[in-house]
């Protein structure tokens, strides 16, 4: 990307924190907190090394999206889950107002803000997935997320590519892997608002089969250089 580029990096999943008051809607519910659904390990901590390397911005979330999930859309039928769908809609509007909301304000702040100042916007969302779902065990060890018809998203995505294969050799990155980059999510809503020219989001999902290797600490070292390299 251009060197006068505004960066910013986000991570939406960043933990599974249940505030007390909602505390008894997961009751029992322990096992299913610490895992995948509850929030995306791993990431918080990426995003908090690439925002100081890169000097970026940070917005993260750590109430867990089991109580509701900020990057999906108002309207998404998954925005609260089983546990959060029981609330009352006063209760369910208190959620988006205390959590939602704030989160998403803060980025397209940024946004407007580099709009305003003439400068395109590079908006990374740090997330990880889960290394098997539903049976399939997923085949990338980092996935690309971005709109291919989006030039400056697809330009990154390449050189990231190269940069992360060049850094950790036999590492397999997929581009819109495992999910479609123009799926429902924050970074598709901001597209929706904001040109090419102005914005380019892209989500890093990251494969959780990596944090349990030994050697994930220098891995994530790497893989936050080559993040770093790739945005500069």
């Amino acid at each position: 990307m251009a060197r006068d580029d505004a960066l910013l990096i986000s991570c939406e999943h960043g933990g599974n924190t249940i505030p007390q008051r909602y505390a008894k809607l997961f009751t029992g519910a322990q096992r299913v907190l610490n895992s995948h659904r509850a929030y995306d390990r791993g990431a918080l901590e990426v995003a908090r090394l690439l925002a100081r390397k890169l000097n970026a911005p940070l917005i993260t979330a750590t109430v867990s999206r089991l109580l509701v999930d900020l990057n999906r859309s108002a309207h998404h039928r998954k925005l609260f889950s089983e546990y959060s769908a029981v609330l009352s809609k006063p209760q369910r509007q208190r959620l988006l107002d205390q959590y939602y909301h704030p989160h998403r304000d803060a980025i397209e702040q940024q946004v407007d803000k580099a709009r305003a100042s003439r400068r395109p916007m590079l908006h990374l969302a740090i997330h990880s997935l889960t290394p098997e779902l539903d049976g399939e065990v997923r085949t990338a060890d980092i996935g690309l997320l971005y709109d291919p018809r989006r030039h400056r998203e697809r330009e990154f995505c390449h050189s990231l590519r190269t940069q992360l294969q060049q850094a950790l050799p036999g590492l397999r990155v997929r581009m819109n892997y495992p999910y479609r980059g123009t799926a429902d999510g924050l970074t598709t809503a901001l597209r929706r608002q904001h040109g090419d020219r102005h914005y380019a989001g892209i989500e890093v999902e990251i494969n959780q089969r990596l944090l349990d290797r030994r050697d994930w600490l220098a891995l994530r070292r790497q893989l936050v250089a080559a993040l770093s390299i790739a945005a500069s």
